[in-house]
């Protein structure tokens, strides 16, 4: 693992604009990735994590949403003030994403060898429709379809939920990018599949060397997967470092109370009191200070 980052993150605010005013869904956020290391992104719903890493490529609905400030630098190149179609590239060739859902993730009448085969013919247009055939039943495998070359031509609806996971993954793989971003992709399965996608993406990295912003709500997972953490708190960061000294010695009253949620912490499990504030007015100083 390089040192060096592939990715900085330095004062980012995302607003959505509503009715009931602007929500500051993100309020100055600061992180970075190094080549080849995972970061999570944590916290509960409602904090800003997955508003903060789909505003990295900007694929946040625009309006109601805005990017008001901040800078994001990915390997040298400053995202925040590319073109539409510069950044289509980047997403294309060198940046994924693979979201929560799998149910969404795929369109139920095609074929899911076609919806991966789409991508590659996009994005490696020189390679004839034999060769993409190869590479799709290529990446089936590698993210553990059984029988990949036979599966390839099944529809959505015919893989459990796990498989569909393992399918975006591959999809997100075909452009070989540099940096994955996971929003939940493992909240709607259970926990033995959960295990095995957490086990691929640890062999998929050691393999293709990405880098890697895993989001979630579940430090369980973070344990599990991540080399540093971001805890997020209503659109704010509360505290950043490597796993082991977060999770030993939480200096934020928020990432305590959230280790101190996880099971096998003690007698029983703590309950954090009180809700998130109202992001279109959130209180003076540390937003967790009224539940602290």
């Amino acid at each position: 693992m390089s040192s060096e980052p592939l990715l900085t993150v330095e004062g980012l605010k995302t607003h959505f604009h509503t009715e009931d005013g602007t929500v500051r869904a993100v309020d100055g956020v600061d992180f970075d990735v190094r080549r080849g290391e995972t970061v999570a992104i944590v916290g509960e719903s409602g904090s800003g994590k997955t508003v903060t890493s789909e505003s990295v490529t900007k694929i946040i609905d625009i309006p109601p949403g805005e990017i008001v400030d901040g800078s994001v630098t990915f390997d040298g190149m400053e995202l925040s003030s590319m073109s539409s179609q510069e950044l289509q590239d980047i997403r294309g060739e060198r940046i994924s994403h693979v979201f929560q859902n799998p149910q969404n993730g795929l369109n139920p009448v095609y074929k899911v060898g076609r919806q991966i085969g789409e991508v590659l013919k996009i994005h490696r247009d020189e390679m004839s429709k034999r060769d993409r055939r190869r590479r799709v039943v290529d990446l089936l495998d590698r993210t553990g379809i059984p029988e990949a070359s036979t599966r390839i031509d099944d529809y959505p609806h015919e893989f459990s939920g796990g498989m569909k996971q393992r399918v975006l993954i591959a999809m997100a793989l075909a452009r070989e990018p540099d940096l994955l971003i996971a929003d939940e992709p493992t909240t709607a399965l259970d926990v033995t599949i959960q295990a095995q996608i957490l086990k691929l993406l640890e062999e998929l990295q050691d393999e293709f060397g990405m880098s890697i912003i895993f989001v979630t709500h579940d430090l369980g997972v973070v344990s599990e997967i991540a080399d540093r953490v971001v805890v997020m708190y209503s659109g704010k960061v509360m505290e950043r470092g490597d796993i082991e000294s977060v999770f030993q010695s939480p200096s934020h009253p928020y990432t305590q109370a959230l280790i101190e949620c996880l099971p096998g912490r003690g007698d029983s499990m703590r309950r954090i009191e009180g809700s998130l504030p109202d992001p279109t007015d959130p209180p003076d100083g540390c937003r967790f200070s009224p539940r602290c």
